[in-house]
């Protein structure tokens, strides 16, 4: 099983900054893909920042310039680095994993027999912007 915990989040004023880290726990699963997810009260879930295991990375473009996405393969972790708040930042943020079970047979890799595209998330954190 793969557990995500996020820590991080609190109340900050506008213009203020945050960092949001997320620890991943759980043997064998292979991460390709992690990012952060949003929910605002009201509002649909919405991809933050996503970044894959050859560190490519991909940002909304309301947080392009403001937030910063880094993970550690060694440690599985993952942060989010975010300056110049606002207010429209308020939200409930989800660490998301996608990877792959993989099964082999000896030392070879079976993709058939793999599970592929599995994702996980963590139970959220909240960020609240607001003086």
């Amino acid at each position: 099983q793969v557990q995500l915990v996020e820590s991080g989040g609190g109340l900050v004023q506008p213009g203020g900054s945050l960092r949001l880290s997320c620890a991943v726990s759980g043997s064998d699963f292979s991460i390709y893909a992690m990012a952060w997810y949003r929910q605002a009260p009201g509002k649909q879930r919405e991809l933050v920042a996503a970044i894959t295991s050859g560190d490519n990375t991909n940002y909304a473009d309301s947080v392009k310039g403001r937030f910063t996405i880094a993970r550690d393969n060694v440690k599985n972790t993952m942060s989010l680095q975010m300056n110049s708040l606002k207010p429209e930042d308020t939200a409930v943020y989800y660490c998301n994993v996608e990877g792959v079970w993989p099964y082999y047979s000896g030392t070879n890799y079976d993709s058939s027999r793999s599970l592929d595209g599995v994702e996980y998330w963590g139970k959220g954190t909240l960020v609240t912007v607001s003086s």
